[in-house]
């Protein structure tokens, strides 16, 4: 998809030897970052290594202590909010940043009214300006619709039409595709060739690093607030972008732990039915195996591992752990049957994210840190806090930093904490590694791997199939609410999954 860069194609920004400092931390070291019109830039490095404050300076949130911006070769020393969008700057956030209760066309308007200084908001103006900038990129969406009515895939296109409707010249898009099926990532790659065409430059954060080389025509790469290295994404692949990100290879290929085969499930399920999500689905975990699901967005497959864990109650079906059939009509009901479940939106469903790593980690295990079951056992609840600390290798200064405070991929070690304190039998991930960078990805799984050696089941809900692959003995594809297909042993490789989502 993405064409050979022209260097001679001016840029339409720089960001020129930018240092910024936080309380005696270097942010920024130096660094020096270009766009250019009709081109897509993936800023690339692991979570800390400078992106995001890069971004805040380069939008006018933040300020750097030295270093410029140009924009169409006017230089600032630095930039307010309001300017960097006049100027042609716009970021859309993974949260999108709209205004839920607005219409699309509202939203898509009303930034640009208040970049341009009105004081009055005009209603009557709104959708003929929104409508136009719609039908230049040839979009179907519902203009007089609900932004909290929309799918996440058209709430990214209002986001889109808002940033173009202000004369961007140059769009950062923050994990554009975290959130969207294949078909919609499709559609998003074909309207970013129709925003090229237009000169508009476009920056892509992401982690997923295939579409990123995928789309495309320039690459930096960000490590501890440095500059790693920038150039055409032609001349990278994954493993080269992987090891510039993280200063060492990063093994990615199929790596297993052991486990006995032959051993009674840990984990039968049979018929498990809830109506409107699944049914009729039956599966079986070993101890120490670790058993992927994946299908597409609204397949069933998170709500088949939500309803064990007691969210949503299936109408019918039998569960077994180790043996012993078990009810599961609440989340009580699945703690006490041995069960953990790490969630997809680790930051609203996982995590407290005002209190304290020690709070978080343990949360979900009071009842096993009590003395005589009544006092809490204050030296043992410290005990298991720094284990997991450490064991895990958080990246804070203590275990009393807020959670807030955290990277996506430490604060996905703190919800691993958190149910691993509370050991349980059988352990459920739904997205384990979702926004999480190539780095700490693979320690993530890697903690997996020990657990499951240990003789923990686990269940791994995920659209990423290279992970799957990585970690998985056995892959169950889920469509339309039925398992239908079970890929085991060698046969599991990324083809066979991808055959089996399209089939």
């Amino acid at each position: 998809m993405s064409s050979e860069p022209s260097a001679a194609t001016a840029p339409v920004l720089e960001a020129r030897h930018i240092v910024k400092t936080y309380g005696g931390v270097t942010a920024l070291d130096d660094v020096t970052f270009e766009a250019r019109a009709g081109h897509v830039h993936c800023l690339a490095g692991e979570n800390g290594c400078g992106k995001s404050t890069l971004i805040k300076i380069i939008s006018g949130v933040e300020r750097p202590d030295s270093g410029s911006i140009v924009i169409d070769g006017e230089e600032y020393g630095h930039l307010t909010p309001a300017e960097a969008i006049r100027a042609g700057v716009q970021v859309i956030y993974q949260d999108f940043s709209l205004f839920p209760n607005l219409s699309v066309a509202e939203n898509i308007v009303l930034t640009a009214q208040v970049a341009d200084r009105k004081r009055l908001f005009s209603a009557g103006s709104t959708r003929p300006r929104a409508q136009a900038i719609v039908d230049e990129l040839g979009l179907d969406i519902d203009l007089d619709a609900r932004v909290e009515s929309l799918s996440v895939a058209n709430r990214q296109l209002t986001a889109i039409c808002r940033a173009l409707i202000s004369d961007a010249k140059v769009i950062f898009m923050d994990e554009p595709t975290t959130a969207l099926t294949r078909t919609e990532v499709s559609s998003l790659f074909a309207l970013v060739e129709r925003l090229r065409e237009r000169n508009v430059a476009l920056v892509f954060v992401t982690h997923k690093l295939e579409e990123a080389l995928q789309v495309s025509q320039d690459l930096t790469i960000l490590r501890s607030g440095s500059l790693v290295v920038t150039g055409p994404a032609s001349d990278f692949d994954r493993r080269s972008v992987t090891k510039h990100m993280t200063g060492r290879d990063v093994i990615e290929s199929r790596h297993l732990n052991d486990y006995d085969a032959t051993a009674a499930p840990r984990l039968s399920v049979e018929g498990l039915t809830l109506s409107g999500a699944f049914r009729d689905v039956s599966f079986e975990v070993r101890p120490g195996e670790i058993l992927g699901v994946t299908g597409l967005l609204g397949s069933g497959r998170s709500e088949i591992v939500e309803s064990l864990f007691g969210i949503y109650p299936a109408g019918s079906g039998t569960v077994r752990v180790d043996g012993r059939q078990v009810r599961l009509h609440s989340i009580t009901d699945a703690i006490d049957a041995g069960f953990g479940y790490v969630p997809s939106d680790r930051l609203t469903e996982g995590l407290c994210l005002d209190k304290s790593i020690a709070d978080n980690t343990i949360s979900a295990s009071l009842d096993r840190h009590r003395r005589w079951g009544i006092f809490t056992d204050r030296g043992k609840v410290a005990s298991t806090i720094d284990r997991f600390f450490t064991a895990l290798r958080i990246k804070a200064p203590d275990v009393s930093a807020p959670v807030r405070s955290l990277s996506g991929g430490n604060a996905q070690r703190v919800v691993l904490a958190k149910w691993l304190a509370n050991d349980p039998r059988v352990l459920m991930l739904n997205g384990p590694t979702v926004g999480v960078d190539v780095g700490s990805k693979e320690e993530i799984l890697d903690i997996l791997r020990a657990q499951a050696t240990r003789g923990m089941s686990i269940v791994v809900v995920s659209d990423d199939v290279p992970e799957l692959v990585s970690v998985c003995h056995r892959v169950l594809v889920v469509r339309r609410g039925r398992v239908t297909h079970e890929i085991a042993g060698d046969d599991v490789t990324a083809p066979a999954i991808e055959s089996g989502l399209a089939a």
